[in-house]
């Protein structure tokens, strides 16, 4: 299987140049891909769609696939599982895609999957953490990590650098990403032998987090527990502030508040909040530095997780399209199966149930000034 090193950045000769140009003229391989592209958590598919398309232009300056320079056919979620589900029946009724990357969320995968498992359509979720995702079905991917990866690791460095005892714990009732991460919150505190004084819900449309976070401080935590997407969370993070709730009672985050996106809303409120992340902008390998410059340079901004996550997959799935000799959906889910890759996030494959095999770089970050740091 080609590097993903070759694959990149590896200068073209003259006649594998001309062989690109030629293959530009050729039909492309399109495949499908569903992010929430408007509406208030667009931030995540934004940021993935970035990814995807930076890797996509790589991927088709080194010649593309099959002989033909490869497409993404994009489908706009709004964060609407109905409006994931109408978009996955389009791409894949209507366009004939043979893959799916996407949906954003884990609830729009919750109802896309069955759909494409049960049309035999691999489909490769790049930011869908929540328990149970590929237990979809056999043509369901994802190369997130699960919450039951990261939020353990979290709250062990938590404890241990911090020395809490104590915990509140805040959560989104009305999401199965959010509600998935809270049970993976729980079993993780209960492990480490952490008390409990208090589980508060909120819905996803909230804006008013005061009562909640009253109680709490009444109760006197070591910490604040928060599985919430980036706009309640950042919500969360104003109201313990305008509360008064002392910055030593940090806020520990799940995969939803790891994003640059977050001191954007919340500003100086978001300074100390903690989240494990599989990947961190400051990493120092080449590849990784290649990728954040070339980030910075085609958006003027930041790279985020989602956005590494995003670029890496396209890239193996690029090569598994390859692997497959055609854009035949069956022979790419059974390449994506055997997929072996070094990028971004690492080195990576998938476990025989279709997830992250490596689950060794998880790091605890902390938000520092509006942006991320290795927590020390």
């Amino acid at each position: 299987m080609m590097s993903r090193r070759k694959l990149t950045f590896a200068a073209l000769p003259l006649a594998a140049s001309l062989w690109a140009s030629a293959a530009f003229a050729q039909t492309p391989v399109t495949i499908g891909a569903i992010e929430i592209l408007t509406g208030p958590n667009n931030k995540y598919g934004i940021a993935i769609k970035n990814g995807f398309d930076l890797a996509l232009e790589e991927v088709n300056k080194a010649g593309g696939v099959l002989g033909a320079p490869l497409a993404i056919a994009y489908e706009d979620s709004a964060g609407n599982k109905d409006q994931a589900l109408n978009a996955a029946r389009q791409l894949i009724g209507g366009k004939k895609v043979p893959l799916i990357l996407g949906p954003t969320l884990s609830n729009e995968m919750f109802a896309v999957g069955p759909v494409a498992n049960e049309r035999k359509i691999p489909i490769v979720g790049t930011s869908t953490t929540a328990n149970g995702i590929t237990a979809l079905g056999t043509y369901v991917f994802r190369t997130s990590l699960p919450e039951a990866d990261v939020v353990p690791v979290t709250l062990r460095t938590a404890k241990e650098k911090l020395g809490i005892k104590k915990v509140a714990v805040m959560y989104g009732a009305d999401d199965a990403f959010t509600k998935s991460a809270y049970d993976v919150m729980k079993d993780a505190i209960a492990k480490l032998g952490l008390e409990t004084v208090t589980t508060e819900t909120f819905g996803s449309k909230d804006t008013d987090f005061s009562a909640q976070l009253t109680k709490i401080k009444s109760l006197n935590p070591d910490a604040i527990v928060v599985s919430a997407l980036v706009e309640a969370g950042a919500g969360i993070l104003l109201a313990k502030k305008s509360l008064g709730i002392p910055d030593s009672v940090r806020v520990i985050g799940g995969n939803g508040l790891n994003s640059p996106q977050v001191p954007t809303v919340a500003g100086a409120a978001a300074d100390g909040t903690l989240v494990g992340s599989p990947w961190f902008i400051d990493k120092a390998d080449e590849v990784n530095q290649k990728f954040v410059k070339a980030y910075k340079a085609k958006y003027n901004s930041d790279p985020d997780q989602f956005a590494a996550q995003a670029y890496d997959t396209l890239f193996i799935v690029a090569n598994a399209i390859k692997e497959a000799g055609a854009a035949n959906a069956d022979k790419i889910r059974d390449a994506l199966a055997k997929a072996k890759y070094s990028g971004v996030m690492g080195n990576f494959s998938f476990t025989p149930d279709r997830d992250p095999a490596d689950t060794s770089g998880v790091v605890v970050i902390e938000m520092k000034g509006g942006k991320f740091q290795i927590f020390k």
